[in-house]
């Protein structure tokens, strides 16, 4: 119904206008009491051997929510009633902010692409908290994805990540340190290995310093680009890693437009969707061989297909996030995903997701 109705009409609208119905209309269902559960029912929850721990937290399915989507967690249990494993909310700052000026996302059905300048625009870390708070329950972890404000310049930039997990640490199941947007201006400058290093070893001194006051110990991945020079992008992942991180996201949006063939190709921002599929991958790939497999990566860039996911994997993504292929693919996705990569493994002879984490790295 998706594809032949629902699509159609949405894809009739401004891209940033069929969002914005989308969460409300997701928003409104997270309020009735008995559809979440409900609908749970029908969305073919992930089997048993999509299931695996990581960080002392189970993920009945691979497949997660990329950031983005729900950035002030309005909409979590819908969300989490399509099956999802996990969600990541955000970007969010310490303040709000409207982020930068329409239009600033842009659909490229040809190339199964989205192209935005957002600019970290979302309601603030209070706004956020008051959303994640009010949870009655939570069927999968959310994530809490980090930036800083836009008018904070770089010198000060942690000082913005610190505010973030002190307010958001009691309600994060983990963090996400987001360095590699393309969207606030001279932020990608902070994954330079020096600068991400003692970010990094910050917020995770952060969080431990806040464990006590909330009992918690959420882990702190760290999103990459795609665009890093070769060295650069081993330099980062070196400085992720010895910074003492739980955990790497590759990859963000592409600034590299090759082989796209809508109008929209010229418009700025960050590419995401097919695009990205195998560059991902590869970056998947050698980052799992160069930390040895020891620490877990979460794959996401271009994967609409069961095989697209499983790919990953294979290169040594233990977990993946989707966000262009929902646009495109709808609410169905998810359990598409989930019959897909079962049959893969059961082809393969592998018992579990984890089983096949990196046999092709």
């Amino acid at each position: 119904m998706y594809r032949s109705l629902i699509k159609p009409l949405l894809f009739r609208l401004d891209a940033e206008d069929a969002h914005h119905l989308t969460i409300a209309g997701l928003e409104l269902a997270s309020r009735v009491p008995a559809w979440p559960a409900l609908a749970r029912r029908v969305t073919a929850p992930a089997t048993p051997a999509l299931a695996q721990t990581l960080w002392g937290r189970t993920f009945s399915s691979p497949v997660g929510l990329a950031a983005g989507l729900d950035k002030n967690g309005v909409a979590v249990p819908a969300f989490s009633a399509l099956g999802f494993g996990f969600l990541e909310v955000g970007t969010v700052t310490p303040l709000p902010q409207a982020g930068n000026d329409r239009p600033r996302l842009f659909r490229l059905p040809p190339d199964g692409a989205l192209i935005n300048r957002m600019g970290f625009n979302n309601a603030g870390t209070a706004d956020l908290h008051a959303h994640l708070h009010a949870l009655r329950e939570r069927t999968a972890p959310v994530w809490v994805n980090i930036g800083k404000n836009k008018l904070t310049p770089n010198e000060a930039a942690t000082d913005d990540y610190l505010k973030c997990v002190t307010a958001l640490q009691d309600v994060a199941d983990a963090f996400v340190v987001n360095v590699s947007s393309p969207n606030t201006p001279g932020l990608r400058a902070l994954q330079a290995a020096d600068e991400l290093a003692a970010l990094v070893r910050a917020v995770v001194d952060g969080v431990e310093a806040g464990r006590v006051r909330t009992l918690s110990t959420p882990p702190v991945l760290v999103k990459l680009a795609p665009d890093l020079h070769p060295a650069d992008f081993e330099a980062s992942v070196d400085a992720v890693v010895n910074a003492g991180a739980s955990g790497l996201i590759i990859s963000n949006t592409t600034l590299d437009r090759s082989g796209l063939t809508h109008p929209h190709q010229t418009q700025a921002g960050g590419l995401s969707g097919r695009p990205l599929t195998t560059r991902s991958t590869e970056l998947i790939r050698a980052a799992y061989r160069q930390t040895a497999g020891r620490t877990p990566i979460v794959g996401v860039g271009g994967i609409f297909t069961a095989q697209d996911a499983y790919d990953k994997i294979r290169a040594g993504a233990s977990l993946t996030e989707v966000y262009s292929a929902l646009v495109y693919e709808g609410p169905g996705l998810v359990r598409r995903l989930h019959t897909g990569l079962t049959a893969l493994l059961e082809r393969d002879g592998l018992r579990s997701v984890s089983e096949a984490v990196g046999v092709d790295a």
